[in-house]
């Protein structure tokens, strides 16, 4: 008689990154998953619950399936929701769900950060490894609460080391399903760029890291990991590779104007976020690939393929 497969929930399971991860360990775990949208459609086999995670019935959902592994996606990534609310369900969100998984006995967890949270300085080193500073809130506040969830993820890993707890940063990340930050200024037809900047960026296809997510509950390491692809490229080849034609503004130009658009509605990113396109902020990989052994498998044309006009 074949053992009962291990009980698993995906957090933001509706989303194309939650997806693809349900897809992709669904022969090898009992799969569930929680997101305050719907997933119409989804497969049978695998249990969608329609809740937010400060909800107090989220915590019945442990009581009652009692996952032993957990991966957490259910983030506020976009800057269209008020900057509250977004604070709120990322960190009070996070801190509900570790609270539940130790509480709960849950063996493993996997939390999906960013490479964002190192910021992106016109000092950074080339490759920064783990164990370089999360300086993004000096000049991206917008994004503070990212680097908020993943100190608090490290101290979890720390404060209970009897649970395999990752925390993976993978850089940009493009793909049909999954609808980036990156991916929709690299969709521009005419993409702003800063004048006299064209900076070094590292990508990965979504599939990749679905691929890494699943290996690192198959392997139960634990740790703090970059996540790389398959290698980097300038900004404005990545921007050609993508079917766009890169407009190089004057700074201040650039500023002001992505900032006016943003607080009409028009643009997507505040102005802080230019800084990403603006200076490197390219991460080292090996820890993850020594620990897991994982290469990706979409090259880079694979990936800026995935989201050509």
């Amino acid at each position: 008689m074949e053992a009962p497969l291990e009980r698993l929930l995906i957090t933001g399971i509706a989303g194309g990154q939650g997806r693809l991860v349900a897809k992709r360990v669904a022969d090898e775990f009992d799969v569930s998953g929680v997101d305050r949208v719907p997933w119409e459609g989804h497969p049978h086999q695998i249990a969608v619950h329609n809740m937010d995670l400060r909800k107090k019935k989220f915590e019945d959902i442990f009581r009652r399936e009692k996952p032993t592994a957990v991966v957490h996606l259910a983030f506020v990534r976009h800057f269209r929701s008020d900057p509250m609310v977004r604070h709120e369900i990322n960190v009070a969100g996070t801190k509900r769900l570790l609270e539940c998984c130790a509480e709960y006995g849950v063996k493993k967890l996997v939390v999906l950060s960013s490479s964002y949270v190192y910021g992106a300085l016109p000092e950074n080193p080339y490759y920064m490894d783990e164990e370089t500073s999360l300086n993004v809130s000096r000049h991206y506040p917008d994004i503070r609460d990212l680097a908020e969830v993943d100190t608090l993820c490290t101290t979890f890993l720390w404060k209970y080391p009897e649970i395999a707890t990752a925390l993976l940063r993978p850089v940009n990340t493009l793909g049909y399903y999954v609808h980036s930050a990156i991916g929709r200024y690299l969709k521009l037809r005419y993409v702003p760029t800063v004048m006299g900047f064209n900076p070094m960026m590292q990508f990965i296809h979504e599939e990749d890291v679905a691929e890494a997510i699943a290996r690192t509950l198959e392997t139960g390491v634990r740790g703090v990991f970059n996540l790389v692809g398959p290698g980097s490229v300038p900004l404005k080849v990545a921007i050609r590779e993508t079917g766009g034609r890169p407009v190089p503004l004057p700074e201040p130009l650039a500023r002001s104007t992505v900032e006016r658009l943003f607080r009409v509605g028009l643009y997507h990113l505040p102005s802080a976020a230019l800084d990403f396109v603006k200076y490197p902020c390219t991460i080292d990989g090996r820890r993850f690939h020594e620990a897991t052994k994982f290469r990706p498998i979409f090259s880079l044309e694979d990936t800026f393929s995935s989201v050509r006009h």
